[in-house]
């Protein structure tokens, strides 16, 4: 991929939906999708026979032993196709390295190259009961059999490795991290739908949080919840004549494939120079760079992304985003901060692996905030997954 997206800013979201955010939802996570895609397709001015295109983003994330049952733990496209009660011409999946930028990618190219007039774009996500990584294997075969008998399994070990590398290299604190922490769950405090609303989270709480794997502790995690957010994209020229202003998509990018390395082995240097391509690529792809973003929603499955998409982004030099996020440097009421977590984040919202993101530049972008609508917002970017290993979208409140 090279040079600026041909389509950039020619594909508009112009509607949206979010179900609440629970740890365990009295419905099945299907009903719920469905539900929640009507609902969007219904703010975007749209009746169920417009839409002639569904776009997924669908994943089971836990790595433990759990059955995958589609309408239940999990919702393709083509079970949507199937139950939303619309006619698509057009139904696809993404499955490829940055899920929910991935899938976004695919619906733009959907209505850019006619294949759709209008996509419903959704993510769905289960929390299965139990134990979320449990782990009931008794044997173990292939690149794992090295690792997992040794306890080095699931994505707590993962992220632990290059959190260490981090802490130690360039001599951070976990204290630099309760910034962190303390400002992703004000947010989420904030926020109607999110599990944590009206719960902030003080420094003290979270210094003193149990540890699970050194030195990543409970709320280091963002909180495995049910959960469905759906969108609906069209064309620039048909989102005029919709309800709400549209929100455009100006490019994306997706990370290269990473080295081959032991399973869950992802070391700092891998994550940090496999992240520094990952930002090259979407800044050439929207014309872009850092200077010109005032609404950056970094991703935070793990506390630990937000200084690695940082520094990867270009925002603060390496090594140093342990010290930029301390003394209001990301508060979003400061009006001098940079506001990457303005959304509240997974870790202020629940598991929705990006959707906080996406939906933040959405809500600010299309001046839907309500209250928390910042008084400029003009280009953001929504970042997914780990910078070596995920992707990013950047959108824009008008063309450019």
């Amino acid at each position: 991929m090279s040079g600026r997206f041909a389509a950039s800013n020619k594909v508009a979201l112009v509607g949206h939906a979010q179900s609440p955010v629970q740890r365990h939802a009295e419905r099945p996570l299907g009903a719920l999708a469905v539900d929640t895609a009507r609902q969007a397709i219904a703010d975007a001015g749209l009746d169920l026979k417009d839409v002639d295109g569904i776009v997924a983003a669908s994943l089971f994330p836990t790595a433990g032993s759990h059955a995958v049952q589609d309408g239940v733990s999990t919702v393709t496209a083509g079970w949507m196709a199937e139950h939303l009660g619309a006619d698509p011409r057009y139904v696809a999946g993404f499955q490829g390295i940055g899920q929910v930028s991935g899938a976004m990618a695919l619906a733009v190219n959907t209505v850019a190259s006619g294949a759709a007039d209008y996509v419903l774009f959704y993510r769905a996500l289960h929390n299965p009961r139990g134990s979320y990584h449990g782990n009931s294997m008794q044997s173990i075969e292939g690149p794992q059999q090295w690792t997992a008998p040794a306890g080095y399994f699931g994505p707590l070990a993962m992220i632990a490795l290059p959190y260490n590398e981090y802490l130690q290299r360039y001599g951070a604190t976990r204290e630099s991290m309760a910034a962190v922490l303390v400002e992703a769950r004000k947010n989420g405090a904030r926020i109607p739908w999110s599990y944590w609303h009206g719960k902030p989270l003080t420094s003290e709480e979270y210094l003193a949080a149990p540890t699970l794997v050194d030195p990543v502790c409970r709320y280091d995690c963002d909180i495995p919840v049910d959960g469905v957010a759906a969108f609906v994209l069209t064309s620039a020229e048909r989102a005029r004549d919709l309800p709400h202003k549209p929100v455009y998509v100006s490019g994306y990018a997706h990370s290269a494939p990473a080295p081959r390395r032991l399973p869950l082995h992802w070391p700092l240097d891998d994550i940090i120079d496999g992240g520094a391509e990952t930002a090259r690529r979407l800044w050439e792809h929207a014309g872009v760079g850092p200077d010109e973003v005032d609404l950056p929603q970094l991703y935070d499955g793990f506390s630990p992304f937000i200084w690695f998409w940082l520094e990867v982004l270009g925002f603060c030099p390496t090594g140093e985003a342990h010290r930029f996020v301390q003394d209001g440097r990301i508060d979003s009421d400061n009006p001098g901060g940079l506001p990457v977590l303005s959304g509240g984040g997974a870790l202020g919202n629940g598991r929705m692996h990006g959707i906080p993101q996406m939906l933040e530049c959405y809500l600010q972008l299309a001046g839907r905030a309500g209250e928390r609508q910042r008084p400029k917002a003009t280009v953001g970017v929504a970042c997914q997954s780990s910078p070596h290993y995920g992707g990013a979208v950047v959108y824009s409140a008008e063309p450019f």
